[in-house]
């Protein structure tokens, strides 16, 4: 039997308990309904003609950006090396002059070869100044490009391709994980400025997909094609300010948020360290 002064600390604790099995309920509910409204009943139409009579698209030439660049409007697509420093958005600027822009993709990115340990990443100097160009940069300064237009109509939408890699710190690709972590924080930050005035921006963080970056030839459920991929993220523009793009990626994100933050780093430093192991392997054998 509790002692008489035991009971309001048990008390406490027990309402203590029911809030957190309340909130946790609410949440789980939120998220069900949510899910419902972009997967089941979805179809979101924000990309179309109505918004401009063009798109522009980088990193158009594979993968998810040449599929972006089928949907709705003619497509400019920007073929530039975006890891230069002077005078490329200068050319660009120019090349999108007079454009009525609806939409913007900024897709172009680049990663790792393999998994691998900071400081032993191949040609480190370089690495480190083009993956913050063409990851970063690029997004921020497209945006400043096309964005005037857009708040001039009071209408636009600007997709930024960010990653997964970019939900937690993600070992071994460390800097490829903290720039896309800034993309999904700038498009956020953004929507959060602009949905007022009519733009939507919105961060996609896909998981793998089957393209030449992420060295995946054949696609499956969970790792589909670039066209399957895109044609599910496309429904979701109006419906979600932040989104993984289709629902296998969608479960596969909120498995990984009901995880604590350590173990999911540890599953990663784990995954990508046996990935590292396996590419290393390949090479030696060569």
């Amino acid at each position: 039997m509790l002692a008489p002064a035991a009971l309001p600390a048990a008390g406490l604790f027990y309402w203590v308990g029911a809030l957190g099995v309340l909130y946790t309920a609410v949440l789980c509910a939120f998220r069900l309904l949510s899910g419902l409204r972009v997967w089941v009943l979805g179809g979101g139409r924000a990309v179309g003609p109505q918004l401009g009579a063009w798109a522009v698209v980088t990193g158009a030439t594979d993968g998810i950006g040449k599929a972006y660049e089928k949907y709705k409007v003619e497509t400019k697509v920007i073929v530039a090396d975006f890891g230069e420093r002077e005078g490329i958005y200068d050319r660009i600027k120019a090349g999108l002059e007079g454009l009525e822009i609806g939409v913007l993709v900024n897709n172009v990115g680049i990663s790792y070869s393999y998994p691998e340990y900071f400081i032993d990443v191949p040609d480190l100097d370089k690495m480190i100044d083009q993956m913050i160009n063409i990851n970063i940069m690029s997004v921020c300064k497209m945006t400043r490009l096309v964005l005037p237009g857009m708040l001039e109509r009071s209408k636009g939408v600007i997709l930024n391709i960010s990653s997964a890699a970019g939900m937690y710190p993600t070992p071994l690709l460390t800097l490829y994980s903290a720039t896309k972590a800034f993309v999904d924080y700038f498009s956020r930050g953004l929507h959060a400025e602009y949905k007022s005035k009519g733009i939507i921006v919105q961060s996609v963080l896909p998981f793998y997909v089957a393209t030449k970056l992420s060295k995946i030839r054949k696609p499956t459920f969970s790792k589909p094609s670039p066209e399957t991929y895109v044609r599910a993220a496309i429904g979701t523009v109006g419906l979600q300010s932040q989104t993984n793009g289709c629902l296998p990626h969608a479960v596969m994100a909120w498995i990984f948020s009901i995880l604590p933050t350590p173990a999911v780093k540890s599953l990663l430093m784990k995954t990508n360290k046996q990935v590292r192991a396996r590419f290393l392997r390949k090479l030696k054998e060569k």
